[in-house]
């Protein structure tokens, strides 16, 4: 890959504003208020921008390319039912429940409808899976480097083996997200990625124009791909007729209802952001602000996968790229015999160098691959400098989201509740900077354990799948039922990451090892594909915990209704909405929303 000087400049230019505005923030950071909440001041389009770029890192924009080379337009699912109608829900519903409440994260939430137990477990479950999201994005960005043989000039250079290239970019991304997150907090956090999703839309505009152009437009790309790779609802009857490998009932249950809602609902992640704005009612516009562009974002960052595997054979000599050691010409013997996958390179180890292959000897491809490489076949000098820096700043805004979510989670939910209760707050705000420290060297070693998988994304949603799923029940239950208890609470939760455990290690994808993709206690059921699993996994967990917190409660005493004033629907005063402009209130924007999503999914059904 020759990057010019033009190329470098602008990546060199991200870097330094990233870090800029750590350093112009820090002045701003005098209180834990400041730090971990962004002091709560921040105007409703800002945090909106955020909150749709919070959940705009690696694992969307990496991820969501391969697993539309993966699965085609079904991918859409992720956002048109996978996203939209759970914003809606936080904006209209669950807003004026964490903002009225004042509590300072999720877990904190938790603690103040339930009790102490029921967030202490959360926080723990939220703290690892931060880290892993944060390691995946890490991870991503180190294979995009190692990928793309940006450093191999330098390494060579210098007589350093390629091999560390791989480690190299993965201390350099952490040095960075460390900087500005240590400086400036959540609000710095905050406005680079405001910023990364400008750089996103910019980057990836000419991307699908001029993909789609050298393969004939949306006629050309649906000719040179299987039916099912264009239709997102076709063949959901059957698991085994879409490439998604799911039927409708998992998709809708597991997807739209389980992990959407989970995710939206719960994750501290894009929560945190929405809770940083003025006022309430800014808050509740937040999450359907971000739902506007969120709905059009399958034709930045999913298109571009289904064109690199639509692209021609023949064009894999000029643009395919392998890591650091592996010769694009070992890499296409070792896809001899194998389905044509376009621009979708064979799946290697970044640190051996050796190709994976499945359990019957078949190469893996991999399918996070398809955006880079999509990068290097149509941009030019300049206009690729400015994709790459897109990447780039999609993996440190997907870091840094996870990582500010880590430390408050870990300051004020674990540290200052259960170890240090009674400090002052400039000793939080010192825990929380050096917690950062702590969070970053975990998403090291969390980067190291997602070379396992050769999609992020069945990555993430396994994640997801064990942690929120089962919270969303608890949620769901605590909110609407004011009989639910602190007892039924806990114990359902531990239940339901329980069965998904259980569930993972008793079913196995259609051609995977035993091991970290499931089947490690035995094999008694295969699922098609591993979102399959994913989906069902969720389902598990979702519906053990609300069976089970739904006895527990029975069986146990509830709190006083008093109590639960601002905590309960149908306790807690309905927001007024009455001297807002008719356009301007939340129920209205939402039922335009559902209009809009309704309408794509007839279009691409």
């Amino acid at each position: 890959m020759n990057l010019t000087f033009i190329d470098w400049l602008i990546m060199i230019l991200y870097f330094v504003f990233v870090l800029g505005i750590g350093f112009a923030l820090k002045r701003f950071m005098k209180t834990s208020k400041d730090f971990f909440q962004a002091g709560r001041a921040l105007p409703a389009w800002i945090c909106g921008l955020a909150f749709i770029s919070a959940n705009l890192g690696a694992q969307e924009v990496i991820g969501m390319g391969a697993s539309g080379a993966k699965y085609g337009i079904a991918t859409s699912h992720f956002y048109w039912i996978g996203a939209i109608p759970a914003m809606i829900f936080v904006g209209v519903f669950m807003m004026p429940f964490y903002y009225g409440s004042k509590a300072r994260s999720v877990p904190e939430f938790l603690r103040l409808r339930f009790d102490e137990k029921t967030r202490a477990y959360n926080a723990c479950s939220f703290a690892v899976m931060t880290v892993f999201s944060s390691g995946i994005s890490m991870y991503a960005m180190a294979r995009l480097i190692q990928t793309l043989h940006i450093f191999d000039a330098a390494f060579l250079k210098m007589n350093w083996p390629l091999e560390w290239e791989f480690h190299f970019a993965i201390f350099i991304s952490a040095i960075i997200v460390l900087g500005y997150i240590f400086l400036g907090g959540l609000t710095s956090a905050i406005y680079n990625e405001v910023l990364q999703f400008f750089l996103i839309v910019a980057g990836f505009m000419p991307l699908v124009w001029v993909g789609l152009k050298n393969v004939g437009g949306w006629s050309g790309l649906k000719s040179a791909l299987p039916l099912a790779y264009t239709h997102s609802w076709k063949g959901m009857t059957n698991p085994h007729d879409n490439p998604l490998g799911v039927e409708w009932f998992a998709l809708a249950m597991g997807l739209g209802f389980v992990l959407s809602f989970g995710y939206w609902c719960t994750d501290f992640l894009v929560i945190q952001t929405a809770m940083a704005t003025d006022t309430e009612e800014a808050a509740r516009r937040v999450p359907l602000i971000a739902a506007i562009p969120k709905m059009f974002f399958p034709f930045l960052v999913i298109l571009p996968g289904l064109i690199a595997i639509a692209t021609p054979a023949m064009m894999q000599h000029a643009a395919l790229q392998t890591p650091a050691g592996v010769s694009t010409t070992a890499a296409l013997a070792e896809t001899a015999g194998a389905p044509d996958k376009g621009l979708i390179p064979v799946k290697v180890n970044p640190t051996t160098g050796k190709v994976i292959t499945d359990e019957k000897g078949q190469p893996l491809y991999d399918y996070d691959l398809a955006i880079p490489n999509m990068l290097l076949r149509y941009f030019p000098t300049g206009i690729l400098g400015l994709g790459l820096t897109a990447l780039l700043a999609s993996f440190m805004s997907g870091m840094a989201g996870n990582v500010t979510a880590f430390n408050t989670v870990w300051t004020y939910d674990l540290y200052q509740s259960y170890i240090h209760k009674n400090a002052s707050d400039a000793h939080y705000l010192s825990v929380g900077r050096w917690t950062t420290v702590v969070g970053i060297l975990f998403s090291i070693g969390a980067a190291y354990l997602a070379t396992s998988f050769n999609n992020i994304m069945d990555t993430l949603q396994l994640v997801f799948s064990f942690v929120n799923a089962p919270l969303f029940a608890t949620f769901l239950l605590g909110m609407f039922w004011k009989r639910t208890t602190g007892h039924g609470a806990f114990i359902g939760l531990v239940s339901g990451t329980v069965a998904a455990i259980i569930h993972h290690g008793l079913t196995l994808p259609t051609d995977a090892h035993p091991g970290i993709h499931g089947g490690w206690i035995a094999v008694i059921h295969q699922y098609p594909s591993e979102m399959a699993q994913n989906f069902w996994t969720a389902i598990w967990a979702f519906s053990t915990n609300f069976i089970l917190t739904v006895l527990i409660s029975l069986m146990t005493k509830p709190r006083p209704e008093p109590e639960l004033v601002g905590l309960v629907y149908s306790l807690t005063p309905k927001p007024v909405e009455h001297h807002m402009e008719w356009y301007a209130r939340p129920k209205v924007i939402a039922v335009g929303l559902i209009v809009m999503v309704v309408a794509l999914n007839l279009i691409f059904r």
